[in-house]
């Protein structure tokens, strides 16, 4: 019987919201309503602007294993747009997301600041909210983010993606993610304590589950018309990385796959030899022995980061690194989340072999 209430930990559970480095008087100023530090995220290197929309999708085929009733689901949708001129770069939390993360923040991380220190809810994305789209057929990525994780986490990452030519969709997956608002209000995780090997299997069906409907559903999205279907590629960190690799098992809609440090071993049968697949670790992750074990005999293309840890791939790396630097995180918490090297360098070095690897894989299926 599955427990509902599991807190995910270590590998499994991240946070909904990300910042990233400032002058360190930017940082150290305080914010107008809170009084803590003013962060913000790394601006996308690629060519193009960033639009951004968000889209709730439902599965009346499906109950939702955690609550019941219908399955709901939260998309954030980057794309390169066409102008941003009068449009407005979209918060990475709603004011209720920012609120109930402020309270779950250490809970989640141990060692981020306490409820205060903090405004979650100034953070902006690099995505101007209705910004209309760049014209043409762009490859489509969809994530998964780790197990417990806002989609929010990953915005760094994606926006990068985006601005080198791709539409991104984020997927939330709610009831193991931190907080998600859905048009009927904000759905705070269900899950408290460590998972027991069936509350895992259960996150990750749902979230195979939650990526095919997406998959299914992506020719009837508002910015379908920019999209590229015969170009999808998957990929997804820790348990996303895991659900991404199994959900593309014999669906052919999918070229390629990219697995930011997920185990592999709850399906070992359900890996396709023949699908392209990114395998990247970093070298402090405790759950590196499992990874190695779990990836053995298992085709695709193998990246280990130096000097990094389990969270680098996420907004986490520019976030956690900068708020030690404000004394607001410690050296440890700070190691055993993203490790001691440059995790600004490090991520965007994730980006552009994620978009290399894509392009490759992807180039000439249209």
């Amino acid at each position: 019987m599955t427990s509902r209430r599991t807190l995910l930990k270590g590998t499994l559970f991240g946070s909904a919201a990300a910042l990233a480095p400032l002058p360190v008087s930017a940082v150290a100023s305080a914010s107008a309503s809170g009084g803590g530090p003013v962060l913000g995220l790394p601006a996308p290197a690629g060519p193009y602007p960033v639009g951004l929309r968000t889209v709730h999708l439902t599965d009346p085929a499906r109950t939702d294993p955690w609550v019941g009733g219908v399955r709901e689901l939260m998309l954030t949708v980057l794309y390169p747009a066409r102008s941003v001129r009068g449009f407005s770069r979209a918060p990475q939390l709603t004011a209720a997301e920012a609120r109930e993360f402020a309270d779950l923040a250490p809970h989640v991380r141990p060692g981020l600041p306490e409820p205060g220190a903090v405004d979650w809810g100034t953070v902006l994305t690099h995505g101007y909210l209705g910004a209309p789209p760049l014209p043409g057929r762009w490859p489509v990525l969809v994530y998964s983010p780790g197990g417990g994780d806002s989609r929010a986490l990953g915005t760094t990452l994606a926006e990068d993606l985006a601005s080198h030519g791709r539409v991104v969709v984020l997927v939330d997956h709610p009831g193991d993610a931190s907080q998600v608002e859905l048009p009927s209000g904000l759905r705070r995780t269900v899950l408290f304590g460590p998972p027991d090997p069936s509350t895992f299997r259960t996150m990750v069906d749902t979230r195979i589950a939650d990526l095919r409907l997406v998959l299914d559903r992506l020719g009837d999205l508002p910015l379908a018309r920019v999209m590229d279907l015969r170009r999808i590629g998957l990929y997804g960190h820790s348990a996303g990385g895991t659900a991404a690799v199994y959900a593309a098992r014999d669906d052919r809609r999918v070229g390629a796959v990219a697995n930011l440090e997920g185990y592999l071993d709850l399906y070992p049968t359900r890996v396709d030899p023949a699908r392209p697949l990114l395998l990247v670790r970093t070298e402090g992750f405790e759950g590196a022995a499992r990874i190695e074990s779990s990836w053995a005999g298992v085709p695709g293309r193998r990246v280990l980061l130096p000097d990094a840890n389990h969270w680098v791939f996420t907004d986490y790396g520019p976030l956690v690194a900068r708020l030690e630097h404000v004394g607001l995180v410690t050296a440890t918490a700070r190691a055993a989340l993203i490790g001691p090297g440059d995790p600004a360098l490090t991520l965007a070095g994730v980006g552009r072999r994620v978009g290399a690897f894509f392009d490759r894989r992807q180039r000439g299926r249209g």
